[in-house]
């Protein structure tokens, strides 16, 4: 009986590991100016890794469906933003970047994990 409880609880461990240090989500590319709709739903960023050119503003779109209390908030440390994100209520979040680089954007505990990459 200790033997299966032992085997469980590892198979979770690594589910966890798996789910939110070692997936890796696919690349949304922006070619143009606008609104990019990204989806908080089932512990993720949808999109997560958004790559836009440089000098354009670009807006975007949280749409929050998780009701985890982890997804409230969005923030971009980089660029000292902070934004609440109420439940099935879209919120704008308009940037233009001059310097090329990475933006991580997470939630408030640094579970939900995306990125802004500036050509």
């Amino acid at each position: 009986m200790t033997l299966i409880i032992n085997t469980i609880g590892l198979l979770l461990i690594g589910l966890i590991i798996g789910w939110f240090w070692l997936s890796k989500p696919r690349l949304y590319s922006a070619k143009t100016v606008g609104l990019i709709e990204i989806l908080v739903k089932d512990g993720a960023y949808q999109p997560a890794y958004i790559e836009v050119e440089r000098q354009h503003e670009v807006t975007l779109r949280f749409l929050r469906k998780d009701p985890s209390p982890c997804a409230e908030i969005v923030t971009f440390g980089a660029l000292n933003v902070s934004q609440q994100l109420p439940l099935n209520q879209p919120v704008d979040i308009m940037l233009k970047l001059d310097n090329p680089g990475e933006y991580e954007f997470t939630c408030q505990m640094g579970m939900y994990r995306g990125k802004l990459i500036i050509k």
